[in-house]
Formats: C-alpha cells, structure tokens, sequence
C-alpha cells in the first residue's frame, strides 16, 4: 500500500540560513526519487517567506524553522508567530534546527517541553525562555508534535528524521548513503566544548580558575580549591557556584574531560596517559567520567575526532 503524500513548509524568514533551507530540499527530493515506485510517502517542499504566509495553505503535514547566521531570534516576527500558532492549532509538526528554536519560543508553543539547540545558545535561551525544559546535550529531540535539532548544520539529521519518519528505514539508508552522511544516532555533547565562565566579576575565583587551567593533573579535592581561594566551605561554595555556574566537582570535572579531548585530538599518547595527565591515576574512573561528559568512550573519541588519522 502507497503511503499518502506528505507536505512540508520550511520558513525563510528574514535572516535565514540559506543553504539549510536549500539543503532540505534538495535532502528531501533525493529521497523522494529514491523512494519513486516504493510503499514510501512522496514529501512536497514549499519554502515560504514571511509576506507569503497570507495567501500559504493551512494544515501542513510539517513546518520547519531553519537556523540562522544573523544573530536574529525572532522576537518581533509576530506574522510568523501567529502562522506557526494556526499550523500548530491544526495538527501540524513544528520542528527548528539551532537557533530557528527561538521562534518556536517566542509563538509560545515551547513551555514545559524538552527541546535542543546548538550548545553555545543555551544561556541566552534559558535566560529568554526560563519555562522551557532545554536540553543541550541533545543533538535532536522529538516530542511528538515539537521536533528541535542542535547545531547549525543539524538540519541533516533533522532531514533524515523526516525521510525516515515518513518513506522508512530503508529509504532513510539509502538517502543517506547517497549524501554520503552518517544515519546515526549523534548526540551534541560529542562535539560540545567546556567553555567556562571568566566575564562574573570575582577576582577571587578568576584567579582560582586560572590557577587550575595550568594544574589540571594535581590535587583539585574542595579542600584545597577552599585553601588556594582563602574561603572557607560554605562561603567558597556559595561564591564558586555563583561565579561559575558549577558546584567544584562538575566544574573539575568539565575541564579535565575538556584538557583530555584535546590531548586525544592531538597526541598518540595511551588513553590510560592521557587520564593521567589530566588528574586521573584510575584509568576506569577516568572512562566513566570521559564517557559521562561526551557520550563516547576516550577511544571512540580519538577515532572520530583525532587530527593525526589515528586508530587506536
């Protein structure tokens, strides 16, 4: 039995990125024509502008919200938000990739739902949308009529959520084999940098943080933190938070994985070397925070991400 044809809107609002919206729909066509005279839905691609919103059809099957390279986010674009209320009123699929989730946000359609977007919008979106449940570590996330993806160029993945969603598994590979991109389950924290704050206004911790940049392999215990920092517990704990965002333990443990994915991109050095040169002597304690933080094992990262083309 054919499955019923699908449609699609993907929204080229002022700001856009370009080559996501063609992207997708040049994703989505590939997959049509492979899935020609298959049991597999054939997907029908409007790309709209703000001014053709008036005269668009009601009832799409999906609408997508593209990332953007102009810093926009939407807040004044309330022809779009009042479109994506009505579409979403009808029993349409809103979907975003990176920061194309802050429309969705400014519609209203977001409140007490779990959504993704790139990792380094993620205070601005907390800040902007507190009622929102923002979960970075994600690369894509569907809940069911809501479907947000990461980072810029998570609009692959996005496009192979829907091949696979509504033309099946097997059009799904075969899309993806001919784009030569990987169908994979990919989460963002595999690719997510430990940036820590340095801008909160306390010298003390300032210093402190700086001070742990270049000793990552010694004892970074709280008692020592609290010496080095002249605070004493609740104090040094109340302040160290505040400044940073992260209890000491998280924050020790951010910026080790963070000077070990480096050392993995970069060195041949042993995996048991690498967890020792970052304040680790137990080599299994070592993996299981690696692996906590990134989502991958300290091997499965080298061999994705090493620069020398490396196996180990």
């Amino acid at each position: 039995m054919v499955t019923a044809p699908k449609s699609m809107a993907i929204m080229a609002y002022a700001g856009v990125q370009e080559s996501a919206v063609l992207g997708l729909a040049d994703l989505l066509d590939v997959a049509n024509v492979i899935s020609a005279g298959g049991s597999g839905a054939n997907v029908r691609v409007d790309v709209l502008r703000p001014d053709d919103l008036a005269n668009a059809r009601r009832g799409y099957d999906a609408v997508i919200l593209p990332p953007n390279r102009s810093g926009a986010r939407g807040a004044d674009d309330r022809v779009v938000h009042s479109w994506l209320q009505e579409q979403h009123g009808a029993g349409t699929l809103i979907a975003s990739v990176c920061a194309g989730v802050f429309w969705l946000g400014h519609a209203g359609l977001l409140n007490n739902r779990p959504v993704t977007t790139h990792w380094g919008l993620e205070k601005e979106f907390r800040e902007t949308f507190p009622k929102v449940d923002l979960q970075p570590e994600h690369l894509l996330i569907d809940d069911n009529d809501i479907v947000t993806a990461g980072g810029m160029m998570a609009w692959v993945d996005l496009g192979l959520f829907f091949v696979e969603h509504w033309q099946g598994p097997q059009v799904l590979t075969s899309t993806a084999r001919h784009l030569l991109v990987d169908p994979g389950k990919r989460e963002q924290r595999n690719y997510r940098s430990f940036r820590p704050n340095l801008g909160h206004g306390d010298e003390t911790i300032l210093r402190l943080q700086l001070w742990m940049e270049s000793h990552v392999s010694e004892n970074l215990s709280g008692e020592v933190l609290e010496a080095r920092a002249k605070l004493s517990g609740r104090t040094f704990l109340r302040r160290f938070k505040a400044a940073t965002g992260l209890s000491p333990n998280a924050y020790v443990q951010a910026l080790r994985v963070e000077k070990a994915r480096g050392l993995l991109e970069r060195t041949r050095e042993p995996v048991s070397a690498v967890g020792w040169a970052v304040g680790y002597q137990d080599v299994s304690a070592f993996g299981r925070v690696f692996r906590s933080i990134t989502g991958l094992t300290a091997v499965e990262y080298r061999n994705r991400f090493s620069v020398l083309d490396i196996r180990t």
